[in-house]
């Protein structure tokens, strides 16, 4: 039988193992930060009257620069965007590597403050991008000062800045933004996968892009709007951006399928965000928990909660995996990650760290 090793793959690719997470058949899944509930069955019929409107041109390839799509996301986005600031790809990860394809690259480097999202290293590797993990500060913090340290020091092409991070679960202080704006000699991505679901009065980087030709911000319709399946995310910049990116995206990169899908999404945006405020409950009532049990917890601004659990995590993992919830292990020693779901996923997820609890104090 062949193996990868038999092929001439690249030398920098041997060796290494696709992201993804578990995908285990347990009663609970709290592992990789969907939105548990499922969509409403108003939603369901528009989406579905949507695609049926598209299926007898489907011998035609789809508008190949998303126009409308783009236009409606801005109208979501608000802060004044237009069509022309806006682009869309199949997921947020496709539109960072399509940054890095335009601004990174052989010779060029992107760097990013760890622990946080770990496609980035893999999209820049894929890219051929140098990667420099930069470090977080106490508890996982990030000051501008210690940002415009490390920035100055490499000189990096392409900054991610991940607000609210992950898989710390924080935002940004809006002044390390800024702070790194001033110093990065290229590309700053602000990465804002979860920011629907921040804490009141946490600010946005869509309201610095005026004036910021260098800034990105990317978002996706995966968590809050409960749209992974479709696959959906996108970038607001100044319209050049969206001018660069357009040179290395593919030809027909968003089906007809899902730009109708996405559009129909946008329109019933009410009823799917409605879910947004009933997910933060549930992951502010982990977190004051786990707390009152004596556990150390990252503050969080979004979808799920990064917690310690005194010793060895991968034991840990397995001990919650045991009692019947699937929860994430993301490589950071002595912590755990779990997504905000119902009320239900909360409770077996709570009694299952009381098990987790009971077996740590024996």
């Amino acid at each position: 039988m062949t193996t990868l090793d038999d092929l001439p793959i690249r030398d920098d690719l041997r060796g290494l193992s696709p992201y993804g997470a578990p995908q285990l058949d347990v009663p609970v899944r709290l592992n990789t930060n969907e939105n548990s509930h499922p969509v409403p069955e108003p939603v369901v019929d528009a989406i579905g009257k949507a695609l049926a409107a598209e299926l007898r041109d489907l011998n035609r390839y789809p508008d190949r620069d998303a126009v409308a799509l783009r236009a409606d996301l801005a109208g979501y986005l608000g802060h004044g965007l237009t069509a022309d600031q806006v682009w869309a790809a199949n997921g947020s990860n496709e539109i960072q590597q399509q940054l890095l394809q335009a601004f990174g690259g052989p010779g060029r480097t992107a760097l990013g403050f760890t622990p946080a999202y770990s496609m980035h290293p893999l999209l820049a590797l894929g890219t051929g991008t140098r990667w420099v993990p930069a470090r977080r500060g106490v508890d996982f913090g990030l000051t501008a000062d210690e940002a415009v340290a490390q920035v100055r020091e490499h000189a990096p092409d392409v900054v991610f800045l991940c607000s609210p991070n992950n898989p710390t679960g924080t935002a940004l202080d809006p002044a390390v933004v800024a702070a790194v704006l001033a110093v990065a000699p290229g590309m700053v991505v602000v990465d804002e996968a979860y920011a629907e679901f921040a804490r009141p009065g946490t600010a946005s980087a869509l309201a610095v892009l005026p004036g910021h030709p260098r800034l990105v911000v990317t978002r996706t319709m995966s968590k809050a709007f409960g749209f992974a399946g479709g696959r959906l995310g996108y970038l607001a910049a100044d319209p050049a951006v969206v001018a660069a990116v357009q040179l290395v995206r593919l030809p027909y990169h968003l089906s007809a399928l899902t730009q109708a899908a996405a559009r129909a999404a946008l329109a019933h945006r009410d009823a799917l965000l409605g879910t947004v405020a009933a997910i933060m409950g549930q992951r502010d009532r982990i977190v004051a928990r786990l707390r009152e049990r004596g556990f150390r917890v990252a503050d969080s601004d979004s979808n799920f909660v990064l917690f310690e659990v005194g010793g060895d995590q991968a034991v840990a993992w397995r001990t919650l995996l045991d009692a019947g919830v699937l929860v994430r292990d993301v490589g950071l020693p002595g912590w755990l990650r779990v997504t905000a779901g119902t009320p239900a996923e909360t409770d077996a997820f709570l009694a299952a760290v009381e098990k987790l609890r009971r077996e740590r104090e024996e």
